[in-house]
């Protein structure tokens, strides 16, 4: 395990959860924070197959782990001089189809993914989030680092629209590393350690720093996020571990990071 102490005594690590606790427990981080997530919606179960250690933890559709803002304040990371990498070790599941509301007879969708981040719709306290599968610019399946320097939409948009987004798709059923960077000029989106260019998307554009609500912001939340005055978005399949630096990692290190 010298790559997971290795990361623990990264100085930009704010917070390492490796996800071995029992379901019905809070998920502990490690490093300089000890965090606590809690499950949202019952139990998230406890598998037998993880990336640092024997277990994961599997999140199924509707559920989510939550950590209050007042308890968070170093993954508060916004303002004009923010720098962030959020990395975490992922295995897909099939994610449910539906249909957008009001539309019965409308074509069938999968709806994106939320990883981890701080990220409310509904109040308009947008930050960072690592998202999957992300229905913007001509995009699903890849990884996505959607990124708000005002909280709230896009200027001309309904949605906030500034993302981070690959070229890969990110299968289903296999252990992948998965990241997004912001440097106060730049999100990237990582795919196993790797930039997954896109042309004008990845790397974006997007200088000017990150929105900080104060104390009033957004929880930081794990497999969902509040939107349209509900909680959705579900991350399906298993986390076998979620890191946050407050730091820009290279792509040298975020190739070691890739390599556990």
């Amino acid at each position: 395990m010298a790559e997971k102490e290795t990361m623990l005594a990264h100085p930009g690590l704010v917070a390492f959860w490796d996800f071995q606790e029992a379901e019905g427990e809070p998920r502990i981080s490690q490093g300089r924070n000890s965090y606590a997530l809690r499950e949202m919606a019952g139990s998230v179960k406890r598998v037998e197959d993880g990336v640092f250690g024997p277990y994961s933890a599997e999140l199924e559709n509707g559920e989510w782990f939550s950590l209050p803002r007042k308890e968070a304040q170093e993954l508060n990371i916004g303002g004009p001089d923010a720098k962030l990498t959020v990395a975490a070790w992922v295995k897909r599941g099939a994610k449910p189809l539906m249909q957008r509301a009001g539309e019965s007879d409308g074509a069938w969708f999968k709806e994106c993914e939320f990883v981890a981040g701080i990220w409310n719709e509904t109040g308009e306290k947008r930050q960072y989030g690592l998202f999957l599968n992300l229905y913007i610019w001509d995009s699903k399946e890849q990884v996505c680092g959607h990124v708000s320097g005002t909280g709230g939409p896009t200027e001309g948009y309904r949605w906030c629209m500034d993302a981070s987004i690959g070229q890969t798709q990110v299968p289903e059923g296999q252990w992948q590393f998965i990241a997004f960077t912001y440097d106060g000029e730049h999100a990237r989106s990582f795919l196993n350690g790797r930039l997954d260019a896109r042309p004008g998307r990845n790397p974006y554009h997007y200088p000017g720093g990150l929105y900080d609500g104060g104390p009033d912001g957004a929880d930081f939340t794990v497999g969902a996020v509040d939107r349209l005055h509900s909680i959705g978005n579900f991350f399906v399949g298993r986390l076998g571990g979620l890191a946050v630096f407050d730091q820009a990692l290279p792509e040298e290190e975020l190739l070691k990071l890739a390599q556990v």
